[in-house]
């Protein structure tokens, strides 16, 4: 039978894991696809490199857009990654060319996935990309797939394993942000420049994904709240878990009865909840459908192995013919979902105070709370200091997003109060 013949844009980790994998498991994934799948072009920026691959007997593009236009190439792959430049210009290349579009490139999804949606319906091809979100946990095909006759109300998840990693190391030793970052780095669990990842926008480039696919809407990336993890203390792992939660970095959409609501940002999550115990670089996510129930996924969220097995899975389904809509349905079909201002968001919510430890602070601030409508479900306060810094912590009950903010600005005025206060989310989960 006609093989499905492979071009790869980019040879870093993953696509050089995407050329073993086909090797080693050439057999296996030829009875399954039903016809064999063979990579017959590459393109990368460094011809030499040795990767431990046997490339010699491949068609090397020096231009990854020459391989997107290789007549002897039914289905191009990019992993190239970053929104623009080259990768958009492969995309965009081989869709006008007709070929299917296998991609991990969550970033360029996540911004021009609307407008590759409706050029790959023009042309009659196929966007894949599973190995875009959550590596090799089979989220895409979960929610375009196996919960097709759903709605999805709400999707949560643990969407970045260097986020986890830091979060996880820092409870279990009691270390700091900072330290534990480099280490982090050191092992190769984040990048030089780690700031995509702790900042959350690899988890938001994600949680964009998961929610256009999930809604039926055009997601605008710009509209997310985005938090990272730089400002969460050692101090405040420990009282998170002495009021029974975990610290996660959690990427969250929701539909509401007033559109879509979509952040990314650490959160308190109970430490009895199946999302709280991933740990790690594992990833996780929680899917809720009105007639599923919720779905729960957990797995190894990067790595070549996983990765290039999301991937594979894509050719896979090409090689069987399998075509789903990009977004599950027409692109015509989208919604033009309104979304929630985080100020409309409830919760409660954790705070932490560095105050000056002498008599009628605690009094200023909850007077301030009180002002504000906010009440206390509790209070934690270790040791005396008289004319010291302290740390002082409070656990508010459920109030509004916009109140919280209004109160931690006069709180941060008072003269008895030596930081900016600490916020944290409280997710039910």
């Amino acid at each position: 039978m006609k093989p499905l013949k492979v071009g790869i844009a980019g040879l870093g980790t993953v696509g050089v894991g995407v050329v073993r994998l086909l090797a080693a498991q050439k057999a296996l994934i030829a009875a399954r696809a039903g016809r064999p799948v063979m990579v017959t072009a590459v393109s990368a920026r460094d011809r030499v490199r040795d990767r431990g691959v046997q490339l010699d007997r491949l068609t090397w593009h020096e231009d990854a857009v020459t391989l997107a236009q290789d007549p002897d190439v039914d289905v191009v792959v990019e992993l190239i990654g970053g929104a623009e430049g080259k990768a958009k210009a492969v995309a965009e290349a081989a869709i006008a060319a007709g070929k299917n579009f296998v991609t991990a490139n969550k970033a360029l999804l996540a911004v021009h996935g609307a407008a590759l949606a409706k050029a790959a319906e023009a042309n009659n091809v196929t966007i894949a990309y599973e190995a875009a979100v959550a590596g090799g946990i089979p989220v895409i095909k979960a929610l375009r797939e196996g919960l097709a006759a759903n709605q999805v109300s709400r999707v949560a998840g643990i969407l970045n394993g260097t986020c986890n990693y830091i979060l996880t190391v820092m409870r279990e030793e009691g270390r700091d942000f900072s330290d534990v970052l480099e280490d982090a780095q050191r092992l190769g669990y984040a990048e030089a420049d780690p700031s995509f990842d702790v900042d959350g926008v690899d988890a938001a480039h994600k949680l964009a994904i998961l929610a256009g696919l999930a809604f039926g809407a055009r997601i605008p990336f710009e509209r997310l709240h985005v938090e990272g993890i730089r400002r969460i203390s050692a101090i405040d792992i420990a009282f998170a878990q002495e009021l029974g939660y975990r610290i996660k970095l959690l990427g969250i959409a929701e539909r509401t009865g007033a559109g879509v609501s979509l952040r990314v940002h650490p959160a308190m999550v109970p430490e009895q909840k199946p999302i709280a115990t991933v740990d790690g670089v594992f990833n996780a996510v929680l899917l809720e459908g009105d007639f599923s129930g919720p779905v729960f996924l957990r797995g190894r969220g990067a790595g070549e192995g996983p990765t290039a097995s999301a991937v594979v899975a894509d050719l896979i389904d090409l090689a069987r013919n399998i075509r789903v809509p990009v977004w599950g349905m027409e692109e015509s079909a989208l919604e033009e979902a309104p979304i929630v201002p985080m100020s409309d968001l409830g919760g409660a919510y954790f705070l932490r105070l560095s105050v000056v430890d002498q008599p009628g602070v605690l009094a200023d601030v909850t007077a301030i709370l009180r002002d504000h409508g906010i009440s206390l479900e509790s209070m934690l306060q270790h040791g005396r200091a008289p004319g010291e810094a302290v740390p002082i912590v409070l656990v508010t009950h459920e109030t509004r997003e916009a109140a919280v903010n209004a109160a931690l600005a006069d709180i941060a005025k008072l003269p008895a109060v030596l930081e900016p206060p600490a916020l944290i989310r409280i997710e039910p989960q």
